[in-house]
């Protein structure tokens, strides 16, 4: 079952933070932080979360290296 993405809506698959469109918005350090998987990977997640909730553009978006 696909969830909506945080931002548009739209439907996203599992496992997956955004929808591939919103995901190709993020400026690219955010992605490759998004993208790595190590102790604070929850904590980058939260700062992504609280920004879109907070309306921030997603071009403008930043989260912990």
């Amino acid at each position: 079952m696909n969830t909506p993405c945080r931002n548009c809506r739209t439907p996203k698959p599992p496992r997956m933070y955004l929808c591939g469109n919103c995901w190709s918005l993020l400026p690219a350090p955010t992605r490759r932080a998004l993208n790595r998987r190590d102790k604070t990977a929850f904590l980058r997640l939260r700062e992504l979360h609280q920004q879109i909730d907070g309306g921030r553009p997603l071009a403008d978006i930043t989260v912990t290296p």
